[in-house]
């Protein structure tokens, strides 16, 4: 049984929306709530640093984009940078890894969108090529339940997984955080992967609403692969 990645991410979400905003792809799973049609998230972790069985990487940084393209619908572009620690490798010490381009809609309005009942969202993603690693395009299929109650908020995520190497996966998660009315919000994440073999991650941390349009989150995940 090998152990990978064991790590800290630190990341600062820049949200450019009118209203509070919930950013979750940095902790392994998303919720079901897009932009509004016209608007434009930025979700932006300036520093990472992780370590597993390949090394010890800086994330610098880390981009995503949601730009809302009608009501309940949004497209997404993300990837993250990531430059190896060692100075004696032969190929490029950095690399363009997890590339995507996704469209997201909600399928179900709920209380996430300040209605009775859960939010039902679909994400399609192709997975596109990196920089310096993963040739080929893969793609998923991801489907988002969110219900927010008085006392925690719960999305759970599940995904049908086909990897730059062609072969069949699938992916299980859910977020708990606690209520969204405290300025400060400890939350929690599990993820269940299967593509090759298993990989179970944890992850804790916790998300600051400094203001209207700014969040700040932070945050600490380890997982084993085996």
């Amino acid at each position: 049984m090998k152990q990978t990645p064991t790590g800290i991410v630190l990341g600062v979400w820049l949200l450019l929306v009118a209203g509070p905003a919930y950013a979750y792809r940095p902790f392994n799973s998303t919720d079901a709530a897009v932009a509004a049609r016209g608007e434009m998230e930025i979700e932006c972790g300036p520093f990472g640093y992780i370590v597993e069985v390949d090394g010890r990487f800086v994330v610098i940084p880390s981009v995503i984009l949601n730009v809302g393209v009608a009501e309940g619908w949004e497209v997404v572009i993300e990837g993250r940078n990531f430059v190896t620690t060692r100075s004696d490798v032969a190929k490029r010490r950095d690399t363009v890894r997890e590339t995507a381009l996704s469209v997201k809609g909600i399928v179900r309005q709920g209380s996430l969108q300040d209605r009775t009942g859960p939010s039902v969202g679909l994400e399609a993603s192709l997975l596109l090529p990196g920089i310096g690693t993963d040739p080929g395009i893969g793609a998923s299929i991801l489907g988002i339940v969110s219900q927010r109650w008085s006392a925690l908020t719960v999305h759970a995520n599940g995904a049908l997984l086909i990897p730059h190497e062609h072969t069949l996966g699938g992916i299980a998660s859910a977020i708990v955080e606690c209520p969204s009315r405290w300025p400060i919000r400890p939350v929690a994440a599990w993820v269940l992967e299967h593509n090759g073999g298993r990989t179970v991650c944890g992850l804790g941390g916790g998300l600051w609403h400094v203001r209207q349009k700014w969040s700040i989150g932070g945050g600490c995940r380890r997982a084993r692969a085996g």
